[in-house]
């Protein structure tokens, strides 16, 4: 499936945020960078119509999100289940973590990620990005 094509406000909206990443994106995102873990790319502040993914893979179809505090009220949790079913539909799988897991649980949250990503290289997405889409 091709994924919808950003807008340029929400490109411009993306390039904001990498410019202003919180504490924790920053931390996961010096772990993540630079194909460090097991020779992938991660985008930060990736748009995706109509979202915006804090970390994507395009390679495996792979999001990771952050979730700080205001994600525990109610409509938050119904945004964030609607937004994740929604991804799951064009089929981008989403691993979640909140702020304080990224701070006390570093090693937990790497090996997480570490273990999607490794089940993801060794059984290939069922429907892979036509060649030249995942670099």
């Amino acid at each position: 499936m091709t994924l919808p094509r950003p807008t340029s406000m929400q490109r411009q909206l993306a390039r904001r945020l990498r410019g202003n990443q919180t504490d924790c994106e920053l931390r996961l995102w010096q772990q993540l960078r630079a194909r460090q873990l097991l020779d992938v790319k991660f985008r930060r502040q990736h748009p995706c119509p109509p979202y915006v993914l804090d970390f994507y893979c395009v390679q495996l179809q792979l999001a990771i999100e952050l979730d700080g505090s205001q994600h525990l009220l109610p409509e938050a949790l119904t945004y964030d289940l609607r937004r994740s079913w929604y991804l799951q539909s064009l089929g981008i799988t989403v691993l979640r973590f909140d702020n304080l897991q990224v701070i006390d649980e570093m090693e937990g949250v790497l090996h997480v990620i570490f273990l999607e990503v490794q089940r993801r290289l060794q059984d290939p997405h069922p429907n892979p990005l036509p060649k030249g889409e995942g670099t």
